[in-house]
Order: C-alpha cells, then sequence, then structure tokens
C-alpha cells in the first residue's frame, strides 16, 4: 500500500491504535503518518481521552504541529502524565492482550453455538500470513458471530457475561464486550451493515488482563444461557406445531 500510495504523490496514513508501537511499526513500513487514539491501549488504564499523530519527516511534523498550536488541540498536564505512565507498560499489557485474545479466539472456534471467529492469530484467518510477517503479535481484540444469527441472541450473550463488560471502547486492562449492529454500527442501515460483514450476531471482545480461564469460564456460561434459552425455544415451537 505504501508503494501504491507514495506511486502517485500520495501520503499513506495508517491507524495504528489495535496493534500499538509494541507490536507493528507503520512508518518502518513505509507509512507517512500513523495515528493513535491513545485512550485505548497506549493509555491503557480506560481513564483519559487523547490522540497521536506521528510523522515519518520533521517537516510534515512541523505542518501538523502549526495547526495542533492554532487549534489549541493540547493535552493537560495530568492526562499526559496518565499517558507516559500508561506507556511504560504497553509492551508487557501488549504481550498478555495477546497470549490471552489467542486462548480466548481458539476457545471461541471450538464452541457448537459459535459460527465464525475473526481474530489474525487463527491459522485460518485469510490475513493471517500478512500479520504474521509484518507484526510481532495479533492484538487484544477478537470478534466472532453466532450460529443463530439474531440481535436477540447478540442481546442475550453481551448482558450475560460477567467479567466482560458491556461498553465501546476498548485496549484497557478490564475486559469489554459490545454488540456493534446496536452499538458502534446502530446507525448504519442493516443491509449495508450486512454487506460490509457486520452480522446481526457479530460480537466484539476486548480482552483484557484478567486471568485467562476466568475470561474463558465468562464466555462459557453465557454461551450456555443462549443455549439453553435456544433449547426451551425450539421445543416451545415444537409443541405449538404439535
Amino acid at each position: 500500500m505504501a508503494e501504491l500510495a507514495h506511486a502517485a504523490n500520495a501520503w499513506l496514513c495508517v491507524d495504528n491504535t489495535f496493534a500499538t508501537p509494541a507490536l507493528q511499526k507503520p512508518i518502518a513500513l513505509g507509512a507517512d503518518i500513523v495515528i493513535h487514539s491513545a485512550t485505548k491501549y497506549l493509555g491503557g488504564h480506560s481513564d483519559l481521552i487523547a490522540g497521536l499523530v506521528i510523522t515519518a519527516s520533521e517537516e510534515l511534523g512541523r505542518e501538523i504541529r502549526y495547526i495542533q498550536n492554532a487549534c489549541g488541540a493540547i493535552l493537560g498536564p495530568f492526562d499526559s502524565w496518565l499517558l507516559i505512565r500508561g506507556i511504560e507498560t504497553l509492551h508487557l499489557r501488549m504481550k498478555q492482550h495477546c497470549a490471552t485474545a489467542l486462548s480466548v479466539a481458539k476457545f471461541l472456534k471450538k464452541h457448537p453455538a459459535v459460527d465464525k471467529v475473526y481474530y489474525p492469530g487463527l491459522k485460518d484467518h485469510p490475513n493471517g500470513e500478512t500479520a504474521r510477517k509484518q507484526s510481532k503479535g495479533n492484538g487484544g481484540i477478537v470478534s466472532f458471530s453466532l450460529k443463530d444469527n439474531t440481535l436477540d441472541s447478540a442481546r442475550d450473550l453481551v448482558t450475560s457475561t460477567l467479567l466482560f463488560k458491556l461498553a465501546e471502547s476498548l485496549g484497557g486492562v478490564k475486559s469489554l464486550v459490545s454488540h456493534p449492529a446496536t452499538m458502534t454500527h446502530k446507525s448504519i442501515p442493516a443491509e449495508q451493515r450486512k454487506a460490509a460483514g457486520v452480522a446481526d450476531s457479530l460480537i466484539r471482545l476486548s480482552v483484557g488482563l484478567e486471568e485467562e480461564d476466568d475470561l474463558i469460564d465468562d464466555l462459557s456460561q453465557a454461551l450456555a444461557k443462549l443455549e439453553v434459552k435456544e433449547a426451551r425455544h425450539f421445543r416451545a415451537v415444537a409443541l405449538t406445531n404439535q
């Protein structure tokens, strides 16, 4: 992508929020601008709102710094301190996020109620080979869809977890779960969502730093509740048909 952009005399801008510099360095791969939502993994504790812009050249950096100064978009001292504190443990946190997320993805892959699992660390992920070439790890975000591909089933699951808290953010020490179709992507018409691959039952996990077995047990109990509810529904339908 860098080669294509530069051949057209264009800049390549990469959002490296999910990977972080601990796993992937876009400028070394040819990017001109790298952005981060520092609210996420860089801060790491879900206690600040911040953003970063990194440039490959000093000239471009000066242009962005001028705009930043003119607009007044600067971080306060305390938020800056929180961000520095978070970055100091970034490499350790990312190692654990990656390890636990892989275990969670493997668990979901084998579960009978789960349809598809999206995580580049899985061998069958279509972009897994590319991810392994340019990244040191696969991150802490795992998405999956249910075989019962309905909004109701997804809602039941995301409201049944105990350790995974229902919220739209990601990248903190605490695990979060979200339902794109009714949260982050709710404003997009249903047909457009589905065409983009956002199924009604798609669920996104931000795997935190809690004990791996506890997180898997939490998902297991939530999926078990879902299976029980589905079994009761099918029995009710069968009795009605009789």
